[in-house]
């Protein structure tokens, strides 16, 4: 889920930071540049591990601060293909459910990676499978009683299987126009999504399971 990403950068040091241990101020600025922050094809960023390389402090002509160039090693968040993750249930829509691990919600599982047949349902605002039903049709499926329907709710811990991410770099700026006609301006994306499956024998709602996983649904409910 984790990893160590070797990046480097050009730092520049406050004069009222320079009683300060170089390394402690650089640790701070690269923090401050980087955490929380998503970098094409890296991942999203969470603080800085350790500095590799530290250049000598330089100072430029025109301002006070030292700058530094150098090399560190930065912990991101970027899960493996396969990998299986625990997360809850933000929303559903009739295309996706969307999951949340608490600190990064930009995960969905579009329908045609849920176990099969499941349906959506527009009342409940949530998807269902119906494990023992050889129906297939959404409309057959949404005329069957409630009972035998297995809901995957808002909130729910469910266990899913990372398929693939995705990431974006939509450019900013005012809208464009073809031919000298406007073109409607695309909703923004996330610059990072990954995209998860839960249609294998273990994922989905650690509820189905025989009562299994109720340790790691205490655990996401602490979390």
């Amino acid at each position: 889920m984790f990893n160590l990403a070797i990046l480097k950068d050009t730092v520049a040091i406050h004069p009222s930071n320079f009683g300060v241990p170089p390394e402690q101020a650089l640790i701070v600025e690269l923090n401050k540049k980087y955490a929380n922050r998503i970098l094409h094809d890296v991942g999203l960023c969470v603080s800085v591990f350790d500095l590799s390389e530290v250049g000598e402090g330089k100072v430029r002509y025109g301002d006070g601060y030292l700058w530094y160039k150098t090399v560190f090693r930065m912990v991101v968040f970027r899960p493996f293909t396969s990998e299986v993750l625990l997360g809850k249930v933000k929303s559903s829509d009739e295309s996706s459910i969307r999951v949340s691990l608490g600190f990064f919600d930009d995960i969905y599982i579009p329908a045609i990676y849920l176990p099969q047949p499941s349906c959506f349902d527009p009342n409940e605002r949530a998807h269902f499978w119906m494990p023992e039903s050889e129906l297939t049709k959404p409309h057959e499926l949404l005329d069957t009683p409630t009972v035998g329907r297995m809901y995957i709710d808002m909130g729910e811990v469910v266990r899913i299987r990372v398929e693939a991410d995705e990431f974006y770099d939509d450019e900013p700026g005012p809208p464009k126009a073809l031919e000298g006609v406007a073109v409607a301006k695309e909703a923004r994306r996330a610059p990072y999504s990954i995209i998860a499956s839960i249609a294998e024998q273990g994922l989905g709602s650690v509820s189905w399971w025989n009562g299994a996983g109720a340790e790691e649904e205490d655990a996401m409910e602490e979390s």
